[in-house]
């Protein structure tokens, strides 16, 4: 008997909760910041989640999300910085001959993405996919730098 009424009591306790949740304009916001950080979307899913924070200090959703979205943000910024700068670098590249300015212009470009990666800290929430790709980016600046130093 204890035990059937410690259900119902649990029951009851994790009905209210979840209504808590979803009625609550804090959370419901969060969970829309949610839905655009996992698909990518990370200034809105920023934003959202701003406002679900600035409505309730205590909601942790909407902070983990915000922290979530910034790490993202500056990653997304390190891969399309690095895609422009390779665009640039393979149209140099493809000159007939490279002039010392060129190779300079490729140096610091390299050096550039190399600290700039440096300065990434990817957390163990952080998109993989995004942690990969700007890895992958860096390996080819840094290997771009050992060249154009010779």
């Amino acid at each position: 008997m204890k035990n059937k009424f410690l259900l119902a009591f649990a029951l009851i306790v994790l009905v209210i909760m979840g209504l808590y949740f979803l009625i609550n304009p804090s959370y419901e916001k969060s969970l829309e910041a949610k839905y655009y950080y996992e698909v990518g979307e990370y200034q809105r899913a920023y934003k959202l989640a701003n406002e679900a924070f600035s409505m309730d200090v205590y909601n942790r959703m909407a902070s983990t999300i915000m922290a979530q979205s910034k790490t993202s943000m500056k990653y997304k910024k390190y891969i399309d910085q690095a895609k422009a700068y390779m665009k640039k670098i393979n149209e140099i590249a493809s000159k007939e001959s490279i002039s010392d300015a060129d190779r300079a212009k490729i140096k610091i470009m390299s050096e550039i993405m190399v600290d700039s990666y440096i300065k990434l800290a990817p957390s163990v929430i952080t998109d993989s996919d995004l942690v990969h790709e700007a890895a992958k980016y860096y390996e080819n600046f840094e290997k771009l730098l050992e060249k154009v130093n010779r």
